[in-house]
């Protein structure tokens, strides 16, 4: 049986995802917007939508971090699937780390990512995230699926975030994840009241692959506004891989249906 465990005050502290990524306009969730496309950005096209990839000089959030939008930290292959990677820099000395948002912004729905990698087996300092959030409003309007140890082995690996619209207190849980395989998919759908998620076995979502659901507390204060998607791989606190290993993830695909 996997152990099922709640740590709301450590990912307080830790379940920071996407700080100072790109900015998102629209505010309807029953609509998406859009963002106009920088000259100096790198983009990329996948699973049907226009992404950019973060490239920063120096460091910041989360970490802080060195970004790269190199080919050899973000690329898509030939059968279209988007590989995520942190990397050494054999010039510089430095990790360098991924990520990837979304140009158009997404309100109520469902958001499906479906993911090639051990998850499971990520070094305690690795982080994998897919989010929704909104630039600038550190604390609020975010929605996280995180698979992080935040540094520490003894902590479960698998985290949902939630931050409220307005005021203070996230809502979050978190999971002892083992897979069967490499092969994984991850949901959550959002409402006007209530966000939900549900993990799988597989890339098949049906219900006897489904494992740690979870839905918001009743009344909880959930974004409304529609915002952007972000996947990052990161390191915690900046810090290197403990086992000093570089790391890539492949997402085959990620998909959103309108409610």
């Amino acid at each position: 049986m996997h152990k099922f465990t709640m740590l709301i005050a450590i990912l307080a502290i830790f379940s920071s995802c996407a700080k100072d990524a790109a900015s998102t306009t629209g505010t309807d969730p029953g609509k998406t917007g859009d963002r106009k496309p920088s000259a100096e950005a790198t983009y990329i096209s996948f699973s049907g939508y226009t992404w950019e990839v973060r490239n920063e000089a120096g460091t910041s959030g989360p970490g802080p971090n060195y970004w790269s939008s190199a080919s050899s930290n973000v690329w898509v292959d030939s059968d279209g699937h988007l590989h995520l990677k942190i990397r050494k820099d054999p010039a510089t000395g430095r990790w360098l780390c991924a990520e990837v948002t979304t140009t158009q912004s997404f309100g109520y729905g469902s958001y499906v990512w479906k993911v090639e990698g051990a998850v499971d087996k990520l070094d305690r300092n690795i982080v994998l995230g897919l989010f929704n959030y909104k630039s600038g409003d550190d604390g609020h309007h975010e929605v996280d699926i995180e698979f992080a140890r935040w540094g520490n082995n003894a902590w479960p690996n698998y985290n949902y975030t939630v931050y409220p619209a307005t005021g203070s207190g996230n809502v979050s849980q978190t999971y002892e994840l083992a897979l069967n395989g490499t092969y994984t998919s991850y949901k959550f759908t959002r409402t006007a009241t209530s966000v939900a998620y549900k993990g799988y076995h597989g890339h098949n979502l049906v219900e006897a692959n489904s494992f740690f659901p979870w839905t918001t507390p009743a009344g909880y204060n959930v974004s409304t506004l529609s915002l952007p998607v972000h996947m990052n791989l990161w390191l915690f606190q900046g810090s290197a891989p403990s086992n000093n290993q570089e790391v890539e993830i492949i997402i085959h695909s990620f998909t959103f249906t309108a409610a």
